[in-house]
């Protein structure tokens, strides 16, 4: 399958203002007025498919893990452990790396192996006009196995945002693009989400989510997600979700369960 070479890796006009546009976030973040609190509540971007709108507390790391077992096409495929780290660096500001996730099949077949490195940036532009909104930008790395892995180095922006509508009701989504390299072309994929949050108790939620994907090649994929987190400790989360498939591209149905936990790394 071809792919883009080491040497050519950053004179892709995308990977390239990926790169810089990470850069400019960081180094402008740096005076950016504090508001993130370390003793505030873990907020994470599982189980859902929208990620959180806030970044994590400077100084802090966080480790957000989980395991899936999906179903499509018939074939059975369980991944985990969906590690994804993220660190503060600045106020509003963290760095992220997802680590690579191991693919596995119930019938064994060539499907099989770990995926590809992601690194990234997310840097949160909220709150505004009650709104929380984040801008994360990524770039997948072609280190994964032969069958799973893309082989191409894969931009992604992602803009997440939330609003709570009362103590107990949260409406939240995301916009993203994604430039994943298919059969060695670039497939360019559009994405959108929409979710309700509803808080039942201190350390219960719960949440109903549509999602979407819109590639240029290949159908839409529609999926409906449903799922519930506890918090057992401020910094903790054990997470459930479902999801069913609405339209033939999509994967027929998952079932996932996660665990996150926060630690501040670096004291003020």
């Amino acid at each position: 399958m071809a792919g883009v070479t080491a040497r050519g890796v950053f004179t892709t006009p995308m990977v390239r203002l990926i790169l810089v546009a990470c850069m400019l976030v960081v180094i402008g973040s740096g005076h950016a007025a504090g508001s993130d609190v370390p003793s505030a509540p873990i907020a994470t971007d599982r189980p859902a498919g929208t990620a959180s709108s806030v970044a994590v507390p400077r100084g802090s790391f966080q480790a957000e893990n989980g395991f899936t077992e999906t179903v499509s096409q018939g074939q059975r495929t369980f991944d985990g452990p969906e590690t994804l780290l993220r660190f503060g660096v600045v106020s509003k500001t963290e760095l992220r790396l997802t680590a690579p996730n191991y693919f596995g099949q119930v019938e064994m077949g060539s499907g099989t192996g770990f995926g590809d490195l992601a690194i990234g940036v997310k840097r949160q532009l909220g709150p505004a006009s009650g709104f929380d909104v984040s801008l994360i930008l990524s770039l997948s790395l072609p280190t994964g196995a032969r069958p799973i892995s893309s082989h191409g180095y894969d931009p992604s922006v992602q803009m997440p945002w939330s609003r709570a509508l009362s103590p107990n009701w949260t409406a939240a989504g995301m916009l993203a693009m994604y430039w994943p390299t298919q059969e060695g072309h670039r497939n360019v994929t559009g994405g959108t989400t929409f979710l309700m949050d509803r808080q039942f108790r201190k350390r219960w939620d719960a949440f109903a989510e549509y999602a979407g994907d819109f590639p240029e090649r290949g159908g839409s994929r529609h999926l409906v997600h449903l799922g519930a987190a506890w918090k057992p400790t401020p910094r903790q989360q054990f997470d459930v979700h479902v999801g069913v498939g609405l339209s033939s591209a999509a994967l027929d149905q998952l079932i996932g369960v996660g665990y996150s936990f926060r630690l501040q790394a670096v004291h003020r």
